[in-house]
């Protein structure tokens, strides 16, 4: 059985562990169990939940799928954009990588938006990507440019699946440092 990795987001893993602590089981649980206290720690009913959640975004076009190609061409194994795409709807769908790695519900200084935005490209135009955050009403600005705030928002399911295939893509790399030189094929971890 080929396995799928779930990418789970834990915005706050002291409750995560105490949530998982107080439902532990008093003998060694199953893996089946120990799956489902994990989606449960992390705010899901069960471990189905959790999937579906993750996986619920409707078949796609096949123009929605030739632009999502196209925005993770401009990505390499590790979820580092290596080039600007051309292409308007493209970019979007690369902000959309950008803006969930952005904190939620959190002010930041124009030097802390440049920082993640620098961890995650190679190109050297942080300042291009933080405008486009803007543009695509990703991200507000204070008028003196002082304050920034990620946009709460519900993510296209092109947009999803981008973050989605990326954020398999970081996490497969930091398991395997010494495998970071392969890239997954489209669609390989749906």
């Amino acid at each position: 059985m080929t396995r799928s990795p779930l990418p789970l987001v834990i915005e706050d893993v002291s409750a995560f562990a105490q949530t998982l602590r107080k439902h532990w089981p008093t003998e060694e649980p199953s893996h089946a169990q120990l799956l489902s206290l994990i989606a449960k720690s992390a705010g899901y009913r069960n471990h189905q939940h959790l999937k579906a959640e993750v996986q619920a975004d409707p078949d796609l076009s096949k123009e929605a799928e030739r632009r999502i190609h196209d925005a993770l061409r401009v990505f390499d194994d590790t979820g580092q954009m290596l080039r600007w795409p051309k292409k308007t709807s493209v970019q979007a769908l690369c902000m959309a990588w950008f803006w969930s790695r952005l904190p939620s519900k959190t002010d930041l200084s124009e030097p802390q938006v440049n920082d993640i935005l620098r961890s995650a490209e190679r190109f050297g135009d942080h300042v291009l990507l933080r405008r486009s955050l803007i543009e695509h009403k990703l991200v507000t600005r204070t008028l003196d440019g002082a304050t920034y705030r990620r946009i709460e928002q519900s993510p296209s399911p092109e947009a999803r699946q981008v973050i989605r295939v990326l954020s398999e893509r970081v996490l497969r790399s930091q398991a395997n440092p010494d495998n970071a030189g392969t890239r997954p094929a489209f669609g390989e971890a749906l």
